[in-house]
């Protein structure tokens, strides 16, 4: 890929890519899901097995750099992602700053994705990750049904 099309990626590009990734994997994802924390998560999925992964997609360096709030996401999911544009340095994320130990890498644009270096697994308690998969199913089927009909926005609990 050449230079000019790397700088023009944006995180909706990375997004799909990802999506992508994870549809053929059968891990389901919404894209910015918010958290009760108050963040929000650029990519929220579950895996067959009801895990939750969460993604955070950075196509700059700057902003990658300047990112202090991605632990706060730590607390809501079983694995955590990067996701990165092809040809972003990846040299950042090798840092301790970063917890490699608990945080994988993807590189997607925006027609496909792969996992560089996979997440580990560290399991959310099992009333927690209920609470967060509920609210996900919620969230999505909130945004199915307003999409379908908008006259229902103002109903139901607005995300």
């Amino acid at each position: 890929m050449a230079d000019s099309a790397i700088e023009t990626l944006t995180a909706a590009h990375v997004a799909r890519g990802i999506a992508r990734l994870f549809a053929r994997n059968d891990i389901w994802c919404l894209a910015e899901m918010p958290l009760r924390n108050g963040r929000r998560a650029d990519l929220m999925g579950v895996d067959p097995k009801g895990r939750i992964i969460l993604v955070e997609i950075k196509v700059q360096r700057g902003d990658l750099l300047g990112d202090g709030k991605w632990p706060d996401y730590l607390d809501y999911c079983d694995r955590f992602y990067w996701g990165l544009p092809p040809g972003l340095d990846r040299s950042p994320l090798e840092g301790d700053g970063y917890r490699p130990d608990c945080c994988g890498v993807i590189v997607a644009d925006g027609y496909d994705g792969e996992i560089v270096r996979p997440a580990p697994l560290r399991p959310l308690a099992a009333a927690r990750r209920k609470v967060e998969v509920e609210r996900l199913a919620r969230t999505a089927l909130r945004r199915a049904t307003v999409a379908l009909d908008p006259h229902c926005a103002p109903w139901g609990t607005p995300e």
